[in-house]
């Protein structure tokens, strides 16, 4: 972090600040328009994207910017950044397309529409931040690929869970300590919430009922542990994940079981432990003496110890992942190679033949993480490809539901890069 902050003090005394356009400007994009409207040393954001171009234009009003440029094509604005004008569009390719621009960040939370935009971006050799955990779950594999062939960053957030367990996590290999766990720290999870049942939570706190209920159901955090196994090279120890009950974080080293950490190591999370929030890696450690030395430093008597991070901070943190992508080509969080693990789809409620499927936070499916070989061998539809999908038999619920249960909407570009990771990284 000290790296990044000189780094991002010279670009600013140099007047190049790294320059940063964010599609997406719902309740989530305009936090992180504010957060970068503060302002941010070495960091400009320079244009906002959003089907609605009022919202667009909210995002920086209420980051302290009340006059914008709207524009209309990728020439008009290169001037606008030029001019160290702050630009709007209704188009999210301008942004993919002008020359000026380093950073795009994704806030949509779409998987078909953030898939165009991720691949225009990349095409056009712009560094991609993923605030679209539906996106990085489903695609993130095959995403880096193309990534790693442009020469650019692709990666998930400093500040959400799986980034916050990263960044812990790699900072204890550095010290050479062996991490054979990692996960999130979980409130309360009822499968069976609708956006009916999280209406007036939504509404209190100004939030989309989808995007709540996809926190309630378990729906975002199989995505989190996913995006973090890939990661991580980790896997799970069953469908679902173990997820047991702690007081305290602290308890997890000793509710898991060892031999599946010690066979590769484990992605699960703690259900109801202090601080709340965060995230936490387990390390193993079996050296006597640094036993003794541990247990001076009040870290317990192993050979198990747990380290956390008692907060995540999303909208934030993002400029630091921001400015890691263009400074250094460093990703926060990002695949390994292949899935290690896949989010699957599973019946909320009893389906009938030719029910359509209304996707992540919805009324008819909850997403759950199950390891990607098991995924693949069952042949089972991935949580972030169920939207707009035709139910072509019953499929009762609480039960997986397959590839061969749905009919996929033709011609979606999220269906062929899903086509292409499996024939990239064959299970």
């Amino acid at each position: 972090m000290v790296i990044v902050d000189t780094a991002l003090e010279a670009r600013q005394a140099a007047g190049k600040p790294v320059r940063v356009g964010l599609v997406g400007a719902g309740v989530m994009g305009r936090m992180i328009a504010l957060q970068f409207l503060t302002p941010l040393t070495g960091l400009r954001l320079v244009a906002v994207a959003n089907r609605t171009l009022a919202r667009a234009q909210q995002a920086y009003r209420e980051g302290g910017v009340p006059e914008t440029v709207t524009v209309t094509s990728a020439a008009a604005l290169e001037g606008a950044i030029e001019r160290n004008a702050f630009a709007v569009t209704d188009d999210a390719r301008l942004l993919c397309q002008a020359g000026n621009l380093d950073v795009i960040i994704d806030a949509t939370g779409a998987v078909e529409l953030g898939a165009g935009i991720a691949l225009d971006a990349i095409r056009h050799r712009k560094h991609v931040v993923l605030v679209n955990a539906e996106l990085d779950s489903t695609l993130g594999p095959i995403l880096k690929t193309h990534a790693d062939r442009a020469g650019v960053v692709i990666t998930n957030t400093d500040g959400d869970e799986p980034g916050v367990a990263m960044n812990l996590l790699r900072y204890l290999r550095t010290l050479g300590l062996k991490p054979v766990a990692a996960g999130n720290l979980k409130g309360m999870i009822d499968v069976y919430r609708t956006p009916e049942t999280q209406k007036g939570f939504a509404e209190k706190y100004g939030q989309n009922p989808a995007i709540v209920t996809s926190f309630a159901d378990g729906t975002k955090l199989a995505m989190e542990e996913t995006i973090l196994a890939n990661a991580s090279g980790f896997r799970v120890g069953k469908r679902g994940m173990h997820g047991p009950k702690c007081a305290h974080v602290n308890e997890i080293a000793g509710l898991l079981p060892a031999e599946q950490m010690l066979e590769g190591g484990l992605v699960d999370y703690a259900l109801g432990a202090a601080p709340y929030t965060g995230a936490f890696v387990v390390v193993h450690e079996t050296h006597p003496v640094k036993q003794k030395h541990l247990a001076y430093l009040k870290m317990g008597d192993g050979p198990f110890y747990v380290f956390y991070t008692p907060f995540h901070l999303p909208h934030v943190q993002v400029p630091s992942t921001a400015a890691r992508a263009a400074l250094f080509g460093d990703a926060t969080t990002a695949p390994l190679a292949g899935p290690a693990t896949e989010v699957i789809a599973v019946a909320k409620k009893d389906l009938a033949r030719g029910e359509t499927l209304d996707g992540v936070g919805g009324f008819a499916a909850y997403g759950v993480i199950e390891n990607s070989p098991v995924a693949r061998r069952e042949g089972l539809l991935p949580m972030g490809l169920a939207e707009g999908c035709v139910a072509q038999r019953a499929v009762a619920k609480d039960s997986p539901i397959r590839l061969a249960d749905v009919q996929r909407p033709a011609g979606r570009l999220c269906d062929t890069l899903y086509a292409e990771q499996c024939e990239r990284f064959p299970s």
